[in-house]
């Protein structure tokens, strides 16, 4: 695996990073591997330099500084998203609680699931698998957030 072994977050911690995503977060890809990101104005760099510490896994990237933005982005990908991020996610995101967040992961988990599949479900992709992704799956550009 190429992400640290940690103990799972507290709970605090885990309703946070749900309500972050909820609000601000996209889940999507690239259309090769699925992604969660995280966009917020840098005055948030407090809240991401916290992801950084209690979500290791995830790369903080910015910040950006460009069209008049300023911005940092936080990022899941690859086994950490898969292993770590995606199971404690599905224990916690609901339509009850925000319906069009939901669909958006549920989206994301479907359109790679093959990839969303490796060793922790047990069955490794088969090669050169690769989901057919919507053209509006990719991850906005506007530095708005859009689950």
């Amino acid at each position: 695996m190429d992400h640290p072994e940690r103990p799972a977050p507290d709970d605090f911690s885990l309703g946070l990073l749900a309500g972050l995503l909820i609000g601000e977060g996209h889940f999507g890809g690239d259309g090769r591997q699925p992604q969660i990101t995280l966009r917020m104005h840098v005055r948030h760099e407090a809240v991401f330099r916290w992801l950084e510490r209690t979500f290791p896994g995830g790369k903080l990237y910015g910040p950006y500084h460009h069209d008049g933005r300023h911005y940092y982005q936080w990022m899941a990908r690859g086994a950490y998203l898969r292993d770590c991020l995606l199971p404690l996610l599905e224990g916690v995101l609901s339509p009850d609680i925000d319906e069009h967040s939901f669909d958006r992961f549920r989206r994301m988990r479907d359109s790679y699931a093959s990839r969303l599949a490796g060793p922790r479900r047990g069955s490794p992709a088969a090669p050169g698998d690769s989901p057919a992704v919507p053209p509006h799956e990719s991850p906005s550009t506007d530095g708005e957030g859009s689950a």
